[in-house]
């Protein structure tokens, strides 16, 4: 494994693919193996412990949903949106250098936030229309 995907977005040997390699640096960082898992939404990642949202991977860069943790843990990140168009979410980026404090917002972000919605079954009608 080459260094430059540990660096994820701060490397200069990887401009091009940043995207693609920060959120498994983020994941890395973390150090809450399976427990913290990055799935593919919109062109970027979603960050999710133990299933429930937590977090975007955006453009180089780590936004945490906020909660109460952030008082404890970050309270002068700094805020911006993750897109376009979107609210500004705090930016736990210095953090990724700091891998305990981050692991205990991600830890405790999750914990105070509701509990994923569980998804309805579709039916069977539903899924004959979609094919």
């Amino acid at each position: 494994m080459r260094d430059d995907r540990v660096l994820g977005h701060r490397s200069p040997r990887c401009p091009g693919g940043h995207r693609t390699r920060f959120h498994r640096h983020l994941l890395d960082a973390a150090g809450l193996a399976e427990r913290l898992t990055a799935r593919a939404m919109f062109g970027e990642y979603g960050v999710h412990f133990e299933g429930g949202f937590i977090a975007l991977a955006c453009r180089g860069s780590c936004f945490i949903k906020a909660a109460p943790a952030l008082e404890r843990h970050g309270p002068d990140l700094p805020m911006r949106p993750p897109y376009p168009g979107a609210k500004p979410y705090p930016v736990a980026d210095e953090l990724l250098d700091e891998t305990e404090t981050l692991r205990q917002l991600l830890i405790d972000t999750a914990a105070e936030l509701p509990p994923p919605k569980s998804k309805k079954p579709r039916s069977k009608a539903a899924m004959t229309r979609s094919r």
